[in-house]
């Protein structure tokens, strides 16, 4: 047996040198499409987070790896010409295709949907997409592809998320499932000629909690370089979005990490391959179940979260697949220095009615009334309760807040996070301030102070680097806000026709919320002023909120005046109140935050995005998306 093996080998070996051995033949259809781990992204960039691990596979294993982006990018920044919009996304998409080949992915593809703006509402971001619609084109890409894995983008609304982030996370994960089922999207079964698809694992990159995989990126390859090198060489690309100084480094050192969401395949404990029992057979694939079971509790008792976190709690009990929120601790907002009305619902599953006292406990200094709430909760219903929460005045930092509750021997308890923002008074005043003229008017009015450790992004060295006060008033017709700014170094690098994102450079970006506690910026006016253009000319324009764009254009009644300080520079406003939709007379509380953002660098090139730190009066990373965690300016009459 040995000998004719030795025998037929050396056969194999001669006709090869003489290449007369058939050319393997190339795949075609369905089968040239087949993939073994896709990616589904928000942006152009997105990929950044795993782009070491993608690479792995696909210069490291040899694996097809195909991407899927929602957007082309066009709502982003652009640091290396003034193109935006619908111009900007034909760069993204240039740069994108240079780095996936850089990477190994092999297919691209899009699902055409706007990059509006940032955002942290997930509701929103599906509401401009057509979340039906969107998902149809996923599981088509789905379906044509035939990935065993998928990777995506955790959804989870944590502070800092951008709301696109959440809807590529959300859309994979239901994709899983409706790519299997031949009741989701059936035209796409009996007119487009695909079938369905059972994909086999689905992972959200970061590794928070549950099942989590890391991936080693920094052994070599054939070709001398580390994944993780070829990663942020690749990277680099993205040029216009500000990675273009990262391709001479060495790439993340440390594994990268992946939590395991849905699988119809064996895993391993701990996972160190995504693809782990693959191939798996069509006909035993069948649903892992990965959350623990539920506890068994006949009462629960939990704070009510902000409504994007009901709604992702809500979800992730639908989808299945709680473990990957084991982690998640929902926040408040609350009025610093104020009662805020804080809701606690009581769940009796039991077959009788129950009765007891929850009690609240709270960090020092916060004051909670009444401190404990008699309850009788009939059975199978639940109970709302109210309690009335003050966070200091003078002290911004979140508080863990935890209840808990005694029902006839039963005992229940919860925790949440309490996020105080500041409160503040716009003063009436008769005659309203003259933009350019003396600053009597302004300096009777209350200033309020933003220091380095109000820190939304970056590091501040100190008061000198970057820090800023202001002052606020109206006079029924208009919102005056005066800004004064340290900054050792004031920037200008940007170019009268370049008018847009103002995070590039020095700047100050004035939020305003009329719903004083909005989900999302859509009814907000939100405005970055840059003070001094190259030509020496203050600029502003509207971003991310419904009517972005200069000021010229989508703000023309807002007046604006800069000037230079021997510590800055100083910019006054004066903001019509119909330019931002409001009646003052009706409303009397505003939602509002003022953000410094500070560049610093010597020599930036024009459009440049030289940011390097941002802080506010209410801070929070990805405070600028999130009205929630604004603070509060009451209008006196």
């Amino acid at each position: 047996m040995k000998r004719d093996l030795l025998i037929v080998l050396g056969a194999i070996l001669t006709l090869c040198a003489r290449g007369e051995l058939p050319a393997a033949q190339p795949k075609s259809g369905a089968e040239l499409l087949k993939t073994d781990l896709m990616g589904v992204f928000a942006h152009p960039d997105d990929e950044t987070g795993m782009g070491a691990t993608l690479c792995y596979y696909a210069l490291g294993r040899s694996n097809v790896v195909a991407n899927v982006y929602c957007t082309r990018g066009e709502g982003g920044g652009n640091m290396v010409g003034t193109q935006s919009g619908a111009a900007l996304a034909v760069l993204r998409e240039a740069e994108l295709r240079e780095c996936l080949s850089q990477l190994g992915v092999r297919y691209c593809y899009f699902l055409d949907q706007l990059d509006w703006a940032y955002t942290e509402s997930l509701a929103a971001t599906l509401r401009k997409w057509g979340k039906e619609e969107t998902l149809g084109r996923l599981v088509r890409l789905v379906r044509a592809l035939r990935p065993d894995v998928i990777v995506t983008m955790n959804p989870a609304p944590y502070p800092g998320q951008h709301g696109h982030h959440q809807a590529a996370g959300v859309l994979a994960t239901e994709a899983f499932e409706a790519a299997a089922d031949p009741h989701r999207f059936p035209e796409q079964l009996t007119k487009e000629g695909l079938s369905t698809w059972q994909v086999r694992k689905l992972y959200y990159g970061g590794g928070r909690t549950g099942m989590v995989a890391a991936i080693t990126v920094t052994n070599l390859l054939p070709n001398g370089l580390s994944p993780a090198q070829i990663a942020a060489r690749a990277l680099s690309s993205h040029r216009s979005q500000a990675f273009g100084a990262f391709g001479g480094g060495m790439g993340p050192q440390r594994p990268q990490s992946f939590v395991l969401v849905k699988s119809v395949a064996p895993y391993g404990r701990p996972e160190v391959d995504l693809l782990s029992g693959l191939p798996a057979v069509d006909a035993k694939v069948s649903p892992i179940s990965l959350a623990r079971p539920p506890a068994i509790s006949a009462v629960t008792i939990e704070f009510i979260p902000r409504p994007s976190v009901a709604r992702y709690r809500q979800w992730v009990t639908e989808q299945h697949i709680e473990h990957v929120a084991a982690g998640f601790i929902a926040d408040l907002p609350l009025v610093a220095g104020e009662k805020n009305a804080v809701k606690l619902a009581v769940r009796n599953s039991s077959a009788e009615a129950l009765t007891g006292t929850v009690r609240i406990n709270l960090p020092a200094g916060w004051r909670i009334d009444p401190p404990s709430l008699p309850v009788r909760v009939k059975a199978g219903q639940s109970s709302l309760l109210t309690a009335f929460i003050t966070p200091p005045l003078d002290n911004l930092a979140d508080g863990e807040m935890s209840a808990s509750g005694r029902f006839q021997g039963l005992w229940c308890d919860t925790t949440a996070r309490g996020h105080p923002v500041p409160h503040t008074e716009a003063a009436r005043l008769n005659p309203p301030p003259a933009l350019a003229g003396p600053t009597k008017c302004w300096e009777q009015l209350r200033v309020h102070r933003i220091r380095p450790a109000d820190l939304v992004q970056g590091k501040v060295a100190s008061e000198a680097d970057s820090s800023g006060s202001f002052r606020i008033g109206h006079d029924g017709k208009s919102l005056f806000v005066d800004i004064e700014v340290r900054d050792d170094r004031v920037v200008t690098n940007i170019t009268p026709n370049d008018i847009k994102g103002h995070w590039r450079s020095d700047s100050v970006e004035i939020c305003i919320d009329p719903a004083a506690g909005a989900e999302d910026t859509m009814g907000c006016f939100k405005v970055g002023i840059f003070p001094f253009d190259i030509t020496g000319v203050v600029r502003a324009a509207r971003d991310a909120d419904a009517n972005q764009g200069p000021i010229e254009e989508t703000a023309p009644s807002m007046k604006l005046i800069s000037r230079r300080t021997p510590e800055g520079y100083r910019i006054q406003a004066a903001i019509p109140f119909r330019e931002m939709g409001v009646s003052p007379g009706k409303v009397r509380r505003l939602g509002f935050n003022l953000i410094i953002y500070d560049g610093d660098k010597p020599n930036a090139a024009l459009g440049e995005n030289i940011n390097k730190s941002r802080i506010a009066w209410s801070p929070r990373s990805g405070v600028q998306g999130r009205p929630e965690d604004w603070g509060r300016v009451d209008l006196l009459r």
